[in-house]
């Protein structure tokens, strides 16, 4: 069975290609998927060069010039020289390489281009972390991006946040529910609104009810109670709003067509992430109701229509229970289709996994459900002890 685990760049740098690949090697993982592009973050490192990381937005290698020539953004330069030697080195343990690429997360680029991120509905740009899937820069920097990922050389390009993010304040004192932040979540920039009115739908009017809305439980209104649903956000914010949900589909499936071409134009192969997983289980390893792939659409993924043109996804199975990562996985293949392939990602430490055993049950669960790989994250993240589950999770 095809597995990898998640190597950021800076455990290369800290401890050396060869003695990374010769550790990741004995557990029996079959690759390692490598931070090739990341976003900005402060870590805890059990055992890196230091135990807390602070990593910043960047492309770990030189990207050909040629790809982003004429374009209005290009990468953040992060260590140009960390995946020297890395793809002969997989290549001497017959290992595979992948290119684990953030997409559009991306604050450097955001802060210095405001325009081209998200706009919410009183036309605030409320994060400059997150670019807009719909701003034309923005998709042919996606397109370039994996393109020089892909002349890597490597196996695959993991592709993450190739969607819309949902509304992450770092601070709320006012008691937004579900749908509430899922409203305030919504990108109305021009060309969002341009997009969902060239689909039938009246842009300004869902735009108006979604400001509305979120003003009043701002002003002091009582919050939505419940999961956001199709069903429950019709009801509570009317149908233009929940067309205007619909038409960002579009926009990020247009996106992942062009970039999955693009790739396999380079000769390599697309593994498509949405972060749904991570969205309902990050922080506890208890995800909330509702599986990844039915929820997926709240942040413009339609996997349906993915399945016709991604030939990989990746699933995020962020959950203590095994039963919950093989219902996850399960329901990604009735989604996508079952001739794709469904890579389950999964945690080997705290907070999804307390013990070996439910490791292990875990990867049981995701085979048993059709994944046809195992991955696990990540290498710098995770004690030694916790690392040296994996074999059992692989030969079980």
């Amino acid at each position: 069975m095809d597995s990898s685990v998640y190597v950021f760049v800076e455990d290369l740098r800290g401890e050396g290609v060869e003695r990374v690949l010769d550790r990741i090697s004995a557990y029996g993982v079959s690759g390692v998927t490598v931070g090739a592009v990341h976003h900005a973050s402060r870590d805890v490192t059990p055992h890196g060069l230091s135990r807390l990381t602070v990593r910043h937005d960047g492309a770990h290698f030189t990207p050909p010039p040629e790809l982003f020539a004429g374009l209005r953004l290009s990468p953040v330069p992060g260590y140009p020289n960390a995946l020297d030697g890395l793809r002969e080195a997989c290549a001497k343990r017959s290992m595979k390489l992948h290119g684990w690429t953030v997409f559009l997360r991306n604050a450097t680029l955001g802060t210095e281009h405001p325009d081209v991120t998200v706009r919410d509905c009183f036309g605030d740009r409320g994060s400059l972390t997150d670019l807009c899937p719909a701003h034309p820069d923005v998709r042919e920097y996606a397109v370039a991006l994996a393109r020089a990922v892909a002349r890597l050389g490597v196996d695959s390009v993991v592709a993450e946040s190739l969607h819309f993010r949902p509304l992450k304040p770092q601070r709320s004192f006012v008691p937004l529910g579900p749908m509430d932040a899922y409203l305030f979540g919504l990108c109305f920039c021009d060309y969002c609104m341009r997009r969902a009115t060239d689909l039938g739908v009246h842009a300004e009017v869902a735009r108006d009810e979604c400001a509305r809305i979120v003003g009043g439980v701002l002003d002091g209104d009582p919050p939505a109670q419940g999961e956001v649903t199709r069903a429950a956000l019709t009801a509570y914010a009317g149908p233009d709003v929940v067309a205007y949900a619909r038409a960002r589909s579009e926009t990020v499936t247009t996106l992942v067509s062009e970039v999955a071409s693009a790739v396999a134009e380079e000769g390599s192969k697309l593994v498509f992430v949405d972060s749904t997983g991570a969205v309902k289980g990050y922080r506890d390893g208890l995800p909330t109701p509702g599986l990844a792939a039915h929820d997926a659409w709240q942040l413009g993924v339609d996997l349906v229509a993915l399945g016709d043109l991604v030939p990989a996804f990746g699933v995020l199975a962020y959950a203590r229970d095994a039963a919950r990562v093989a219902d996850d996985v399960g329901a990604y293949l009735r989604s996508v289709g079952k001739d794709r392939e469904v890579r389950a990602v999964l945690r080997p430490g705290h907070p999804d996994s307390d013990s070996t055993d439910r490791l292990v049950a875990k990867a049981r669960g995701a085979r048993a459900a059709g994944a046809l790989a195992v991955d696990f994250y990540a290498y710098g993240l995770a004690p030694h002890p916790v690392l040296e589950r994996i074999p059992a999770a692989l030969s079980s």
